[in-house]
């Protein structure tokens, strides 16, 4: 990459300290979220007003954000647009409370029940495994506080996507025509449903049907798929917003005019790789036990499957397949979606300005490309959770492979399980039979 440019190597490293500093863009306005207008300020309100009220970002991930705060999930306080606060004293977060406390008294109840079922069991040992795939299903409780010690970080990122907007407007001279509302309504509506049959098909194939029960189990299911759903729509929001910006570039190229507006787009740039990594802090908890749940969703829904192999499958295999697939497809839609967006802000963008055709342009432009590949290349872009480790399709890989390691541990178990109960069986047969011919002996 290094031979890639022609300018002079000293008028390089004098711009070469600005390549992650100078972010600013050279317009006449600030976007800062700390500014108690909300953004806002004298110079360009009119135009701030303008992009403010069509708050692309926000309205395409509305539908979905309005069904979790249902739920208690996010209960921050956003008056207008860039103005998001996590107040701790506030209705939002006091309904919160009271949703998790309500649903927790519900699923007490359930998981005693459950215990209780449990510690009845006197069949075989892949029945004990799957009667704990339900107590297991009511961990998602615990979403709802764990989104209170991360709601504070998502109200950062929130307010920054308003933030780029305006930015993107300045830039671009246009709304950023991000075009996900419906995508967004189509993933609130159909979510839930789905999480909700599949559900009751569970509870009708493997356990005795109790509407009492069945309920909490949907309410749970829907806050982890609807979860997924969030991801979702933000890796999206992310993916298009850096095709539109990849696009964008690559037009105003080929009317390049000063240096100036290839500092403005690296600078447009940096702000996106920015959001991209604070999308994964912001929930970093939050998905990381998600994510666990969901391998363990799997992990126990496949061993039951595997389990009745020599038996042939039943009704009640019905609803650990319907499980499986489920968590599967949500948990490698987590990874792939995280996977694409990092590739559309990093790999994507790096390929339209490789494409970049630098021999007719004078020599800051050149030196302004060959800092924004830098930029690219040095700055990470890549999502992940609190920095422990990246949400991608290696990530999907892995857990897969570690749980064909449980799956095989499990399964030899089960298979020991068998011939100790025949040896202690004979054990017993062989004393019954001694204690008859000593008895016989004696008369």
């Amino acid at each position: 990459m290094d031979g890639f440019l022609k300018p002079d190597d000293k008028l390089l490293k004098r711009h070469r300290r600005s390549v992650f500093l100078d972010n600013k863009i050279n317009l006449s306005f600030n976007t800062s979220s700390n500014n108690p207008n909300g953004g806002l300020t004298k110079q360009g309100n009119v135009v701030n007003k303008k992009i403010l009220n069509q708050d692309v970002v926000y309205k395409s991930i509305r539908p979905v954000f309005l069904f979790l705060r249902a739920m208690g999930v996010f209960p921050y306080t956003r008056i207008k647009p860039g103005s998001a606060t996590f107040p701790l004293i506030a209705p939002a977060m006091g309904y919160s409370v009271l949703v998790f406390i309500l649903l927790l008294i519900y699923v007490i109840f359930i998981a005693i029940n459950r215990i209780t079922i449990v510690r009845s069991l006197e069949g075989k040992f892949e029945e004990s495994v799957i009667a704990y795939l339900f107590l297991v299903n009511i961990l998602p409780v615990f979403i709802i506080p764990m989104i209170w010690a991360e709601t504070g970080r998502f109200t950062e990122v929130l307010n920054a996507w308003t933030d780029f907007e305006i930015i993107y407007y300045k830039v671009s001279g246009k709304i950023l025509p991000l075009n996900l509302k419906y995508t967004g309504m189509l993933v609130a509506i159909c979510l839930p449903l789905l999480s909700s049959l599949s559900v009751v098909v569970t509870h009708l194939t493997m356990v005795d049907f109790k509407v009492s029960q069945v309920i909490p189990y949907c309410i749970l299911d829907n806050l982890t798929y609807m979860m997924g759903g969030y991801w979702y729509m933000t890796c999206q929001t992310i993916s298009h917003s850096a095709g539109i910006l990849a696009d964008d570039f690559q037009t105003a190229l080929q009317h390049i005019g000063p240096a100036a507006m290839i500092a403005d787009y690296r600078a447009l740039w940096l702000r996106l790789s920015k959001l991209t990594r604070d999308t994964g802090t912001a929930t970093c908890i939050t998905f990381t036990f998600i994510n666990l749940y969901l391998f363990f969703q799997i992990t126990l829904s496949i061993y039951g499957l595997l389990s009745q192999i020599s038996e042939g499958f039943g009704i009640k295999d019905i609803g650990l397949f319907v499980t499986a697939v489920s968590n599967i497809c949500l948990l490698f839609v987590i990874c792939d979606e995280a996977h694409s967006a990092s590739q559309a802000v990093r790999t994507n963008f790096q390929k339209k300005l490789l494409m970049v055709e630098l021999s007719w342009m004078n020599t800051d432009a050149q030196i302004e490309i060959n800092m924004f590949l830098r930029a690219t290349e040095m700055n990470p872009s890549a999502i992940n959770c609190g920095g422990y480790f990246d949400v991608n399709r290696n990530l999907f890989k892995s857990l897969l492979t570690t749980m064909v390691t449980y799956l095989v541990v499990l399964l030899q178990f089960q298979i020991s399980i068998p011939d100790d109960t025949a040896a202690i069986q004979g054990m017993l047969n062989s004393t019954a039979m001694a204690a008859s011919n000593a008895n016989a002996s004696r008369n």
